[in-house]
């Protein structure tokens, strides 16, 4: 893992961000609520939570790839001194792909099915000005050799239907490399991949980032994931961070109850034939902010003083919990490497 200079300003900072979508006939949907959060160059920031956390409708956010109609967008995010919220099209195609970039957790539906890995690759490479359209294809060659995809120069004449999803998901990264970006955003990289190319794509980021000096931000539903990767931990729930810290006091003395019911869901091979510990419930099973803590149909441990007053996300030893009632300091329940 690089070292992180804390004293250098961060590239990306995220504040008091709020995505609400509005549908014609129903309530309007806030699926981002005063998120706030910062990385720097060499840092890797994990952003963990279930689905419909808003997890991926915040990095959307931030690359500006949100439809217009229907969002409305609130708050600030600045990269490199300059806010992006108020950044025109062209401005934020000079910074998409180029300065941040993202890899999607889905490749078979984010590369295109009838263009060869070639063609995406060189497209990049040339909509951005990297290279001359002769130096294109080799530049993309190159590209696939260091993610790890062998007779590199061959698969650029191959469909995306025809390679592995391991192998998919790492054309994504090379893409997404191209242009040697400042932050990269990798949105469930590991999604449908079996163990195995799970570590060989997080031992991938890891080696980049630490070559290159990224800032990466990782988002994913798989604390286990971020243990060894992250330098420091975002926990969401219905679209508000309930916990967040440096990852080895995070893993050691989880305090919200939604990162204990997290951890704990997770297989341990320190526990082989005990039981998992499910979080009962559904994520559809909240309650509004503004109501009070919005894990408390869920929680196991809720109280009276966890409705009414919506919690704030306030220092607690070493990490910030927003929750009223956090679980108190005892035995670790992970260890981070």
């Amino acid at each position: 893992m690089s070292k992180v200079d804390n004293s250098t300003e961060p590239l990306l900072a995220v504040t008091d961000l709020k995505v609400t979508f509005n549908t014609r006939g129903t309530t309007p949907v806030r699926a981002v609520d005063g998120v706030s959060f910062s990385v720097r160059a060499g840092e890797t920031l994990g952003v963990v939570g279930e689905s419909g956390s808003g997890k991926s409708v915040t990095s959307l956010a931030i690359l500006g790839l949100l439809p217009e109609r229907g969002v409305q967008v609130e708050g600030s995010i600045t990269f490199d001194g300059a806010e992006l919220l108020t950044s025109s099209e062209r401005e934020m195609q000079a910074v998409r792909g180029r300065r941040v970039a993202m890899v999607f957790q889905d490749p078979m539906s984010s590369l295109n099915p009838v263009l060869t890995i070639g063609r995406q690759l060189t497209e990049v490479l040339r909509r951005h000005h990297v290279c001359h359209k002769a130096e294109a294809p080799g530049r993309a060659a190159a590209l696939l050799d260091r993610v790890g995809i062998p007779e590199a120069r061959r698969r650029l004449d191959n469909y995306p239907h025809q390679l592995s999803g391991g192998m998919r998901q790492r054309v994504m990264i090379a893409m997404a490399l191209a242009c040697e970006p400042a932050v990269l955003i990798a949105d469930e990289p590991t999604t449908a991949l079996d163990v195995t190319i799970q570590a060989q794509v997080l031992e991938l980021l890891r080696e980049l980032v630490a070559q290159s000096n990224t800032a990466l931000i990782l988002i994913t539903h798989d604390l286990g994931v971020v243990a060894g990767m992250c330098d420091r931990v975002h926990v969401m729930y219905s679209g508000r961070i309930v916990e967040s810290g440096e990852r080895h006091p995070l893993f050691a003395q989880p305090r919200h109850h939604y990162t204990r019911g997290l951890l704990a869901s997770v297989p341990r091979l320190d526990l082989v034939g005990g039981k998992l510990t499910p979080i009962s419930g559904s994520p559809r099973d909240v309650i509004d902010w503004a109501d009070g803590c919005a894990f408390a149909p869920r929680c196991p441990a809720v109280t009276e003083s966890c409705l009414g007053t919506p919690p704030a996300l306030e220092p607690l030893d070493d990490t910030f919990v927003r929750c009223v009632n956090p679980a108190p300091l005892g035995q670790s329940m992970w260890k981070a490497d």
